[in-house]
């Protein structure tokens, strides 16, 4: 999608952020846990911006040799438009500079064949399920992993 700038997060994005996630989520994030990760070193988080608005975001967090996609959201109206795959990308090519060794690790509702799939694109593959994970609905999550240093979307 043409018009889309990536750039850091920011405690003043926090609330078009979490009026994303209030509208994407049925046990959104809190404004405090945005902050966290803000304030955590090991954490990026970054926006999707279109003249102006913020129109998705992506939250990632290293812990020793592995880094968890904790957070990736894009508004309803904009989904399918690759905004999701420019913020996986974006993400992807700062990891790959700061620790191309690095797993990265996510859960995705089992449900949610659309996330799945964007996963698959860049190369992440299945290794394994958490009972219950996911709750309002109940739900398993799919554990999804991409090995930085040998998976090459």
């Amino acid at each position: 999608m043409e018009g889309i700038v990536i750039r850091e997060m920011s405690c003043n994005d926090l609330p078009e952020v979490i009026a994303i996630e209030n509208r994407c989520y049925s046990t959104p994030w809190t404004a405090n846990s945005f902050r966290y990760e803000l304030a955590n070193e090991r954490a990026i988080l970054k926006v999707a911006v279109l003249h102006d608005r913020i129109v998705g975001y992506v939250c990632i967090r290293t812990i020793l040799d592995e880094t968890h996609l904790l957070n990736i959201s894009v508004m309803p109206e904009f989904r399918r438009t690759g905004i999701a795959s420019m913020l996986m990308f974006n993400i992807l090519q700062v990891l790959r500079q700061l620790n191309p060794s690095t797993k990265l690790v996510l859960e995705v509702r089992e449900s949610n064949a659309a996330a799945a799939g964007l996963y698959k694109k860049f190369g992440f593959h299945v290794t394994g399920r958490r009972k219950g994970y996911y709750k309002k609905p109940d739900e398993d999550a799919i554990v999804m992993e991409l090995d930085m240093g040998a998976d090459m979307p």
